[in-house]
């Protein structure tokens, strides 16, 4: 357990699927603290709360939150537990800041043929960059200003290849990851002096719940496993992998990044 004893924490927004999930079992596996922050409804708790049972079987300290990670109040409440939880063990901090919140809207801009349907409104880029990518530096700013981060933190954003592709019903979202991009360079170059490092993820064509809400995933994973060298789609661990790599003493350098996670899927 590479991290067993260092009381180091791994703090994932949107921890109880997809990629957040993946990684905070991967951390776990090497004695990383968990603080995993999702926003479930009630119907999916109980498989939720099977898989922190089982996180917590792994020996690790472990805290959870069923909130909105975009509202302040809550954002000052959950970080006052983890600092207490920190405190109990003595010296360490936040490690690792994983982004990984998947909550967009995903409309048209304008209908498809006949079909009457809800087109995308100004609001609704507002609140996809909101979550997807401003909340990112809201919660590097409470961490920072809360003096909780270790000397050599690392902070990951999760990006995809609808950055720079147009892809229909994901304008919002698109517009989100770009912003992501251009944030975490920022963050790259002012944060450095403190000694964090900020990198952002390409991950590809992934089946998760995130991609089976945009209408057409279908075509997308099929065209993504036909293309890709190893002629299947990236997995959640594959990214995982990736995710413990960047928090380790060796990934020290790696700073405003964008790293793609996707066995060579964008090379076609």
């Amino acid at each position: 357990m590479h991290f067993k004893g260092k009381n180091f924490w791994a703090v994932i927004l949107g921890g109880s699927s997809g990629f957040g999930l993946a990684s905070a079992k991967r951390l776990a596996k090497e004695g990383m603290n968990l603080c995993i922050i999702h926003r479930d409804r009630r119907q999916r708790l109980p498989e939720i709360n099977a898989e922190l049972d089982e996180l917590r079987s792994q020996g690790i300290e472990m805290i959870s939150f069923n909130q909105d990670a975009l509202k302040e109040e809550n954002r000052q409440h959950m970080l006052i537990e983890l600092q207490k939880k920190i405190n109990n063990q003595g010296d360490g901090g936040v490690r690792l800041l994983l982004h990984a919140i998947a909550k967009g809207n995903l409309k048209r801009m304008v209908p498809a043929q006949e079909e009457k349907e809800l087109l995308l409104q100004n609001q609704d880029f507002s609140l996809t960059i909101q979550a997807m990518a401003l909340s990112l530096y809201d919660w590097t700013k409470a961490l920072w200003e809360g003096e909780m981060f270790t000397p050599d933190a690392r902070i990951l954003g999760l990006t995809s290849a609808g950055n720079s592709k147009a892809w229909p019903y994901y304008a919002a979202v698109s517009a989100a990851k770009s912003t992501l991009e251009a944030l975490v360079r920022s963050m790259a170059l002012e944060f450095a002096p403190y000694g964090i490092r900020t990198n952002v993820i390409q991950a590809g064509i992934t089946d998760t719940p995130s991609l089976r809400m945009i209408p057409g995933h279908e075509d997308l994973m099929e065209y993504a496993e036909r293309h890709n060298p190893f002629r299947r789609l990236t997995k959640p661990e594959d990214v995982a992998q990736v995710v413990y790599l960047l928090t380790r003493d060796e990934a020290g350098w790696i700073n405003g990044a964008l790293i793609p996670v996707d066995g060579g899927e964008k090379l076609v």
